[in-house]
C-alpha cells in the first residue's frame, strides 16, 4: 500500500536530453573565461589577517603592496589551487575604506576570474549591457589588465576579470 502511493504520488524526475549536447545551449564568444584566480577579502587590520593565514593556519602569505591607482593595500595568500587577496584600504578615498565602513569587521569584497582577452570581454559584455567599472582596463596587483563589472549585473557580486 504505501510503496504504491509512493510511487504514484512522487512528481516525474526530468532528465537532460542526451539527443543535443548541453554546450550547444551556450552562446560561442571571442574570449574565453579561465579559472578562479583569486577571492578577496576586505579587513580592518591587515597584519592580524595576516597573521591569522601565515602564523595560525600555515598559509603561504606575500608581502604587504600598496596599489595607489586602486586605492588598497593587498596581501596574497597561496592556496594552491587559487588565492586569497587580502585588501585593506589605503587612503581615505579607498573603496575598500568605504566597504569597511559598512562592513565593520571585514568580509568577501569580490572574487577574479581569468580570461583570455580581456578586450573581446569588454565589448561583448558592454553589447550585453553589463557594466563596467572603468572604460579602460587597469593594471591591476599582478601587473596584468583588469576590469570589475558591475555587483548588480552580476547578482551581487563584484567580478573582477583579468587578462590570463
Amino acid at each position: 500500500g504505501l510503496l504504491i502511493r509512493l510511487q504514484i504520488s512522487a512528481p516525474p524526475i526530468r532528465t537532460l536530453s542526451s539527443s543535443k549536447p548541453f554546450s550547444q545551449n551556450i552562446p560561442s564568444c571571442l574570449w574565453k573565461l579561465g579559472r578562479l584566480n583569486h577571492v578577496a577579502i576586505a579587513v580592518p587590520d591587515l597584519e592580524k589577517a595576516q597573521s591569522l593565514y601565515k602564523d595560525v593556519l600555515g598559509a603561504q602569505v606575500s608581502e604587504t603592496v600598496a596599489l595607489p591607482e586602486h586605492g588598497v593595500y593587498t596581501v596574497f595568500v597561496e592556496l594552491g589551487n587559487t588565492k586569497l587577496e587580502l585588501l585593506h584600504p589605503l587612503g581615505e578615498k579607498s573603496p575598500i575604506a568605504s566597504f569597511l565602513q559598512k562592513n565593520k569587521t571585514g568580509g568577501m569584497h569580490h572574487i577574479c576570474i581569468e580570461v583570455d582577452d580581456i578586450k573581446a570581454a569588454m565589448t561583448e559584455l558592454k553589447r550585453k549591457k553589463i557594466r563596467i567599472l572603468s572604460e579602460e582596463p587597469k593594471i591591476g596587483a599582478h601587473g596584468k589588465p583588469v576590469i570589475f563589472l558591475h555587483p548588480k549585473d552580476c547578482h551581487g557580486v563584484l567580478v573582477e576579470l583579468e587578462q590570463a
